[in-house]
């Protein structure tokens, strides 16, 4: 089970109460479903614990930054089995904490909450020496930066670190 922290008025609002929160996340997740099957989400005082098939690390780590994203939530929990990739076939189970906590968070991938002043171009160049590699980000981030040209300081994305 993996726990991933968030700020909780940064965001996309989506529900005004905390009754509604969990089936308002999940429609968010399912409208640009980033491979998860079977997806669950609860909500409780900021928490929210996502369930189901994912069809990879990456689309596993979509989804929660997707939740995560959503103001409102503090911490993400994931109870998500994740396909993997190195066994056709296989699924790890969400049980299995320290084989989810690694892929979830590889070395290939770093986890970055944007700044004040900071653009997709800046964050590029300093991840990667060259301010147009921003659309690598962008597209990485697709589900949750709708627009290049539009990040807030608070929100957390994906930044991939091998080509």
């Amino acid at each position: 089970m993996g726990l991933f922290n968030f700020i909780k008025e940064i965001g996309n609002k989506l529900f005004n109460k905390d009754e509604e929160a969990a089936e308002k996340i999940t429609a968010h997740i399912l409208e640009n479903n980033p491979g998860i099957e079977q997806l669950g989400a609860t909500y409780k005082e900021g928490i929210v614990t996502l369930s189901g098939i994912a069809a990879s690390a990456e689309a596993a780590q979509k989804a929660i930054l997707m939740a995560g994203n959503v103001k409102g939530v503090t911490d993400v929990i994931t109870k998500l089995d994740i396909a993997n990739a190195s066994e056709p076939g296989a699924v790890v189970k969400a049980s299995d904490d320290n084989h989810v906590k690694a892929m979830l968070e590889p070395e290939n991938v770093k986890y970055y909450v944007i700044e004040s002043g900071d653009t997709l171009s800046r964050i590029a160049q300093k991840f990667y020496k060259n301010a147009a590699e921003y659309k690598r980000i962008f597209e990485a981030n697709r589900e949750v930066i709708k627009d290049p040209d539009l990040i807030y300081p608070g929100q957390k994305i994906r930044i991939p670190l091998n080509s």
